[in-house]
Formats: structure tokens, C-alpha cells, sequence
């Protein structure tokens, strides 16, 4: 089975739809897990043409729900986005709305801009 694959058993949609994990780690006690918010953007800043990616915020850690007795760890970094026509900055926000999302409310608050 392909390492996305599993991530798809273990995580919601949304998270690996978004994101790309770059690295793993397993000790006895935790699982951490690294990730990156990838380069997409919607289509309303696509049709703009004045959006552009403004690099990565810094690594935010956040305690997930555990995972077989372990703690989880979750180090994500998210997207920064310029639009040139005015010079402002901003991140994407996630719906969680969706059925079946389980996610630590830090987690949640942390994606859609609240923590």
C-alpha cells in the first residue's frame, strides 16, 4: 500500500487533499508528523491573475487525537498568498463541515485562522 494511501485511512479528506506530508517520525511514545500546505489556489484568485504564493508560515505544532496508544503531533507550515493588486497577504480557510472530519478543536481553529 502506497504511504498515502495509509495517510487517507488515518486522516480526513481535507487534510490530505491540502496538504503534503514531507516527514514522519515514530518513537515509542509519539508519532509527529510533518506538513505543508500545497500551492493551490482557488479559482476566483486564479482568474485574477494578481495572486501569488508568498512562501510558508512558521511550523505550528499541534497535539492530534492519538493514534494506537501514541501521542500524535502534527508540525504543519501553511500557505501565505499575495494579491499584487493591493498588496495584502492572507491564508486559505478549510470547511470542516464535512461528515466523518475528525480533528482536535485546536487543530480546527488553528486552519481556519482562530488560534
Amino acid at each position: 500500500m502506497k504511504r498515502l494511501q495509509v495517510l487517507k485511512t488515518i486522516f480526513p479528506e481535507i487534510i490530505t487533499e491540502n496538504f503534503d506530508f514531507t516527514d514522519y517520525k515514530e518513537s515509542d511514545r509519539r508519532l509527529d508528523y510533518w506538513l505543508e500546505e500545497r500551492e493551490y489556489m482557488s479559482r476566483e484568485d486564479y482568474r485574477k491573475g494578481t495572486v501569488r504564493s508568498h512562501g510558508l508560515t512558521e511550523e505550528s505544532v499541534i497535539q492530534d487525537f492519538p493514534i494506537r496508544g501514541k501521542a500524535v503531533y502534527l508540525h504543519v507550515r501553511r500557505r501565505r498568498w499575495i494579491d499584487k493588486a493591493d498588496g495584502s497577504t492572507f491564508v486559505y480557510d478549510y470547511d470542516f463541515s464535512e461528515e466523518g472530519s475528525r480533528l482536535t478543536p485546536e487543530f480546527v481553529a488553528f486552519l481556519k485562522g482562530t488560534d
